[in-house]
């Protein structure tokens, strides 16, 4: 079928259509009912179905002659550390594991939180609470230990899986303390603490709580899968709210496992047997979907990349990566790509290894500039997609389906609706909007399988953020538009739109002109208030390394580019030179805090910014250019 056709199939028989793809992975009990509606009126996917996720990943490929394929490339530059294992290999590892766990306790339906670096036990933990089905949470390594007690006492967890130390450049992160600071705060006390003894930083283990990762594995016996229903929870996955507390955003086994095989297949265009390498880390969805559980279901060899894109060594540390692990299909963000060609604006790096393997690069995470995807394209020679999808989505919801119909690629666009997704751009009084009208970004219910059927215990919160504002559709809480031919462009979070003197104006079109200059390597662009037009918009612009200008020559210039550009109605008057941008771990820009920091406002430090001293120097910057400008509470 071309993508149009299998699109619409999935649209109009969407139970018909899931079913052919549930047949395409292994099941314990074949489900018979496709879509059915729970006590809360939630729609649910493959109810009467069993499977194991971690079966899935590791024993059914293994049945199927991989079980002497690479499954796992560990590539550690921080650490010089690299390491293969087979499906086979990765199995005994994972079933021992899982007997661990079994011994401490831990069955069916309990929890357990993993707090671990980019190293692969952290891979074998999360398929061993699989295979038990139990459910994983994985917290990124290095938050602060405030936010991992509020994740243990919302979770309540009966295991912690935890590492000594994560590893970066140039420091070493010590886990143990911020654990231990975590356990005395948070009400909840699990039974369990496993530790993971790293060589670059171990810590005492307290008697009594903790036990040795090592030792407890050594000497446990092997578990079996155990069968779960489709709609069992797999893991639980936190994402910041706009109320401070974390939102649970919940994952089943079964529509999960479907939306897996579909998305590896369908959307990213990997084989079974080839390499696959999404540069995220395993505490965000990407980690969860594109570098554990899609590629191990597709039967796909996946890259553990524990460094940066820069800086561990260079800028052509993301090419070494794929030349020398043969990788097909890359998934990075944007601000990976940004940090690479302001260290190497002309792409001089890449010429230094032979990437010819590579199919395609594919984008997604915060909103891609049109320069940084023509930038990768050039460099490259491959097609570059920009794509979008969500926490709460768990794969993508719009992208250029490269596995199945490679569409001609609309700059700007992340292209259309992937099967499954009826999605619509509604206005406020939800009318549907016309082409090249900016609206609401929402998908009709029922959601497809993968997507979250609730929250971890909140329900109201549940319905609250995601089903109230647009009865009948899921609210993304993103804005955007699409053209005539269906092509959707996404321009940022809804709350980036801002009223200038009655205009209403995104932000992101405004990025969109500053990061079209060739000096720019990335940018931002906020709302502050103004007493007389309401908001008014204010820049943030980080210059490639090898740019010279004369900073009030290029401050005037981007102003004025504006001014061509989006029109003098922007009234853009501040663009704010600066060596980096405050962001979290997984590269999005903190806009928010960015925000009330102009306006003078209190702020409070955010819980997933990967460096914290960037906001100091923001403040020195901001108070040079006269903005108001306050410290956090």
């Amino acid at each position: 079928m071309t993508y149009q056709q299998q699109y619409r199939h999935s649209i109009e028989q969407p139970e018909a259509f899931w079913r052919e793809q549930a047949g395409q992975i292994a099941w314990y009990r074949q489900p018979d009912q496709i879509l059915s509606q729970d006590e809360q009126g939630f729609f649910r996917w493959f109810p009467d179905g069993q499977l194991n996720t971690a079966y899935l990943a590791l024993d059914w490929q293994i049945e199927q002659g991989r079980g002497d394929q690479p499954a796992l490339i560990y590539d550690s530059p921080v650490t010089g550390t690299r390491r293969t294992d087979t499906y086979r290999e990765l199995l005994d590892q994972v079933a021992r594991f899982a007997g661990v766990l079994r011994r401490l306790g831990v069955g069916q339906g309990d929890a357990v939180i993993i707090y671990m670096p980019m190293i692969p036990q952290t891979i074998v933990a999360m398929l061993a609470c699989a295979r038990l089905g139990a459910i994983h949470s994985v917290v990124f390594g290095g938050f602060a230990p405030h936010e991992l007690a509020v994740r243990i006492d919302d979770l309540q967890p009966k295991v912690i899986l935890a590492a000594s130390a994560g590893k970066e450049r140039d420091r070493v992160i010590d886990y143990g303390t911020i654990i231990n600071a975590a356990l005395a705060e948070a009400v909840h006390a699990p039974s369990h603490c496993v530790m993971y003894q790293r060589e670059v930083h171990r810590v005492d283990l307290q008697p009594g709580r903790d036990w040795d990762w090592d030792e407890l594995a050594a000497t446990a016996e092997p578990a079996d899968c155990v069968p779960v229903l489709a709609t069992d929870p797999l893991y639980v996955l936190y994402t910041s709210g706009t109320t401070g507390r974390p939102k649970g955003i919940v994952r089943d086994h079964g529509g999960h496992a479907v939306a897996m095989k579909f998305s590896m297949q369908n959307v990213y265009g990997v084989e079974p047997g080839e390499v696959f390498w999404a540069a995220s880390d395993v505490g965000w969805v990407v980690g969860h979907s594109c570098i554990v559980y899609g590629p191990l279901i597709q039967g796909c060899t996946t890259v553990l990349y524990e460094g940066k894109p820069v800086r561990t060594p260079d800028a052509g540390a993301f090419w070494r990566v794929v030349a020398e692990h043969q990788v097909r299909s890359m998934f990075a963000a944007p601000t990976a790509i940004r940090a690479i060609k302001r260290d190497d604006p002309d792409g001089l790096r890449a010429r230094d290894y032979d990437t010819g393997c590579l199919r395609y690069l594919f984008l997604a995470g915060e909103r891609c500039d049109i320069a940084t995807l023509q930038w990768a394209e050039r460099v490259l020679g491959v097609p570059v997609i920009d794509h979008w999808w969500q926490t709460e989505s768990g794969w993508p919801m719009i992208s250029n389906m490269a596995g199945q119909e490679l569409l001609p690629l609309r700059p700007g666009s992340a292209t259309k609706p992937v099967c499954g997704y009826d999605i619509r751009i509604l206005d406020r009084e939800g009318r549907e909007l016309p082409p090249n009208k900016e609206g609401a970004v929402v998908v009709r219910l029922p959601l497809p399988p993968g997507c979250l059927p609730n929250l971890w215990h909140n329900t109201e919160r549940f319905r609250n953020a995601y089903l109230t504002e647009h009865p009948g559709y899921y609210s993304s809480g993103d804005g955007g538009y699409r053209d005539e031919d269906g092509y959707f462009y996404i321009t940022g979070r809804m709350d980036d739109v801002i009223n200038v003197a009655g205009h209403r104006l995104s932000t992101a079109t405004m990025e969109e002109a500053l990061a079209s200059h060739p000096a720019v390597a990335e940018c931002a662009v906020i709302g502050v208030e103004d007493a007389l037009k309401g908001q008014v918009p204010v820049g943030f612009a980080v210059l490639k390394s090898n740019v010279t200008l004369d900073p009030e020559v290029l401050e005037a210039e981007l102003i004025q580019r504006v001014r061509d550009q989006v029109g003098p109605v922007a009234a853009l008057k501040h663009v704010i030179l600066a060596d980096r941008l405050p962001k979290t771990r997984s590269g999005k820009i903190l806009r928010r805090t960015m925000r009330l920091m102009s306006e003078g406002k209190t702020w409070q430090l955010p819980s997933t910014i990967e460096d914290p001293s960037v906001l100091d120097e923001l403040l020195s910057l901001l108070d040079s250019k006269g903005v108001s400008a306050t410290n956090a509470t």
